[in-house]
């Protein structure tokens, strides 16, 4: 039995007290996570600071030295959003539909639990409580696999999760920890067939790509963020650099931050000047077409095929000039993954159109994508 089979034998054998829990002994594990992240503030980020350390050490860029930090806001954060799942609904049990058979026979669709989930992930403490809560909502043991550059810090929330649920009168067990790092031990839980009954990657598109490939456990493979906004014609040009700008450098390493920008040529020369002003203000990088050089200057890299396909998580940007909506969409089709996009605008056709041929998953008109800020 490898690490991995142990870790799932564990979970396997408290997996069933946690699916048939109540709703009111689920909650109450929740509360006394939030209860014990609050109280223990202090330890929580000081393991945090060993890592950041660390991070410091190995150059890891800006972007993700913040995307690995916690701080006091960020915790609390993190305990309002397992009180604020107590107030959900309890999925399991939840009828999804049902009908009745000429013969008689009645039958119905209902939700229960998965089982073991294990569940790999990149340097986002934050997700460590996040998936191990959503589990514990939907009645799942959880096996957790975070990247070795926020180890400590998640190594302590798990401590403490454990010691949650336990005083809730749940098996500790029900939240685990992969304490190996090694590239073999993920490869393990790619491979764990019979032990985890699911995996869900979320990060980065090589690590969604590397399990997606790896994996014969059934995965759930999510989405990378490389998202847009499109500047139409109409658009109020204050209101698009605001949208551009939060979007992009509120929290530049995260999905639903804006990779992309598509400017509408009639109004290019007015808005780029002033989008560059605000972007500077962050030492944004941009990337942009022949246009956008022209406009800006020799300070804009050329823009490629990569640039405009990438997910950078980082304080850069790619700009390209459109001739208009139809070439903004076709520009999005070919280059989204599916997560946000935006289009600011006063023209209603503009929008219904936009709303309409953009799929993805959140499509906004005159906000931005950082809108939805719910675990990201």
């Amino acid at each position: 039995m490898n690490y991995i089979e142990k870790l799932a034998t564990n979970a396997r054998a408290c997996k069933d007290d946690l699916a048939n829990a109540s709703s009111a002994q689920k909650n109450d594990a929740l509360l006394e996570i939030a209860h014990i992240l609050r109280r223990c503030m202090p330890k929580i980020m000081e393991q945090n600071s060993i890592d950041l350390e660390n991070a410091v050490r190995r150059n890891m860029s800006k972007a993700m030295q913040d995307r690995l930090a916690l701080n006091e806001k960020r915790i609390e954060g993190i305990a309002n959003a397992c009180e604020k799942l107590t107030s959900l609904d309890d999925p399991v049990g939840q009828i999804e539909s049902g009908s009745v058979r000429p013969n008689g026979m009645r039958i119905t669709k209902v939700r229960v639990p998965m089982g073991v989930i294990g569940i790999i992930y990149e340097a986002r403490p934050n997700v460590t409580v996040d998936a191990a809560a959503l589990c514990l909502k939907s009645g799942n043991a959880v096996i957790l696999r975070g990247g070795k550059e926020a180890f400590n810090s998640n190594k302590i929330l798990v401590e403490l999760m454990r010691q949650a649920v336990e005083t809730a009168g749940f098996s500790p067990d029900i939240i685990q920890l992969v304490e190996d790092t090694d590239r073999q031990i993920a490869i393990e839980m790619m491979q764990a067939n019979g032990h985890i009954d699911v995996l869900i990657p979320r990060g980065g598109a090589q690590l969604i790509k590397a399990v997606v490939q790896s994996a014969t456990v059934p995965v759930i493979e999510t989405g990378t963020g490389n998202c847009h906004v499109y500047v139409d014609s109409t658009a109020d040009l204050k209101m698009a650099a605001d949208i551009v700008d939060n979007g992009k450098t509120q929290r530049p390493s995260v999905c639903n931050a804006v990779e992309s920008c598509l400017v509408h040529r009639d109004v290019a020369e007015d808005f780029l000047p002033m989008l560059k002003k605000r972007l500077d203000e962050h030492n944004v990088e941009i990337r942009g077409c022949n246009l956008t050089r022209m406009i800006l200057g020799d300070c804009v890299t050329p823009a490629d095929e990569y640039d405009y396909a990438t997910e950078f998580l980082d304080y850069i940007i790619s700009i390209k000039v459109v001739d208009g909506l139809g070439e903004a969409i076709e520009h999005i089709q070919k280059y989204s993954t599916g997560h946000s996009e935006c289009i600011v605008t006063e023209s209603l056709f503009a929008a219904e159109e936009f709303q309409k041929r953009v799929d993805s998953a959140a499509v906004y008109v005159n906000c931005s994508t950082r809108l939805c800020l719910i675990n990201i």
